[in-house]
């Protein structure tokens, strides 16, 4: 089959659809991958085309802040979007695929779908898009709501609409009517049963289908690898999430850390930490990016925002998570974690300090079992080959 998947966003956007592209080559299939700039992801040896958008300069800019989005809107993030939109679009037009994969930023799949007669797939890397009364919209409410879950769901409806349009636009690029696109032929959501149990309410075209990720596998720097074989340690990082003081919120880790008795990998990311001179030492290594599977596999436990992929990425591993969520479906993650007895209480990022940090650490040990149960149930999964055969099965 020809295929086109595209996505949009950071890297935890990225990955899974490359994790997914890989096993589609692999399976003899003709694969284009349309995504943005400097994600950071590793696409080698994969036909990509450029959406012409870069997430990374924007995050570096203006960091994750929603205030600074709302501000930006006009001559930032609009601008963004209707190239994310029209240019998907372009390249699905250009590449003429049997069927469309996409991400739910790409608001263009389903007009491009109808216009080639194709049938096309959702991924919702996080459950924002799918009613159900099980749980609220990831990125909404951290709170069951009970039978007002369903109604956290009209939000996704509400961001379609600010780029009416654009989409306009599309359909006429398109040669189409404007007017609404017919629904995906199927849902696919690269998520473990382990982490979130699929709601009976959900349609049967709705898949939840493990991770999608790349080889478990990643190289250290001498010097990470060297800190690691020392002794117990604890990772903090927080990925692209750039927000607020980094070097303010470095010191409080630092001495969670500490004070837990525990040396620290503390890893800069985008910006979530900005780690001082005096805060070095000899129980501190420093470094701007690490391969999660190794790190995750030697630490007690990994300090982190809570985004779907790292919250993957350390359960898979066996280590046990302290969230500090920032914005959008990391306090769903959090409250998903605790709930499970998977990790201790999150702690709000605004809240995030050396005794809180401290306690949460000390007590982790009374979840490795859990942990551990989780992450040899996720090693019999397929996350990718189940996706891949929903995807060949569309009508």
């Amino acid at each position: 089959m020809r295929m086109l998947l595209a996505t949009a966003g950071s890297r935890g956007d990225v990955e899974p659809f490359a994790a997914l592209a890989r096993r589609a080559v692999r399976a003899g299939h003709q694969v284009r991958l349309v995504v943005p700039d400097r994600s950071g992801a590793d696409l080698s040896g994969l036909d990509v085309v450029s959406m012409g958008v870069d997430y990374t300069a924007l995050i570096e800019q203006q960091g994750v802040s929603v205030a600074a989005a709302i501000r930006s809107y006009r001559s930032t993030v609009q601008p963004l979007m209707r190239a994310v939109i029209i240019e998907s679009a372009r390249a699905a037009w250009d590449f003429e695929p049997e069927v469309l994969v996409a991400h739910p930023k790409i608001l263009s799949a389903g007009l491009v779908a109808d216009a080639l007669g194709i049938p096309h797939a959702l991924v919702e890397i996080v459950p924002a898009m799918t009613p159900t009364t099980s749980f609220p919209a990831a990125g909404t409410s951290s709170r069951d709501l009970g039978r007002f879950n369903r109604h956290t769901y009209r939000a996704a409806g509400a961001g379609r609409a600010m780029f009416r349009r654009d989409l306009r636009d599309v359909s006429r690029l398109l040669g189409r009517t404007p007017g609404p696109a017919a629904p995906p032929s199927a849902t696919l959501l690269p998520i473990s049963a382990a982490l979130l149990e699929r709601p009976t309410d959900w349609p049967e075209t709705v898949h939840l289908t493990g991770s999608w990720t790349l080889d478990r596998t990643g190289a250290l720097s001498a010097e990470t690898a060297d800190f690691i074989a020392g002794g117990d340690f604890i990772y903090a990082g927080f990925g692209s999430m750039s927000s607020g003081d980094p070097a303010a919120r470095a010191r409080e880790v630092l001495g969670g850390i500490r004070e837990a008795g525990f040396r620290a990998l503390l890893v800069t990311g985008l910006g979530g930490l900005a780690v001082p001179p005096q805060l070095h030492g000899s129980d501190v290594h420093v470094t701007d990016s690490v391969a999660h599977a190794p790190v995750f596999a030697a630490a007690t436990a990994a300090v982190h925002h809570g985004g779907i992929g790292t919250v993957h990425a350390a359960t898979a591993a066996g280590a046990v998570s302290v969230l500090a969520p920032f914005i959008a479906d990391q306090p769903f993650w959090g409250a998903r974690l605790s709930e499970k007895g998977l990790a201790p209480d999150p702690i709000p990022q605004r809240r995030l300090t050396a005794d809180r940090l401290s306690a949460a650490l000390s007590g982790v040990e009374r979840f490795r079992p859990a942990v551990r149960t989780a992450a040899q149930r996720m090693a019999k999964e397929d996350g990718t080959g189940s996706a891949l055969r929903v995807i060949e099965g569309l009508p």
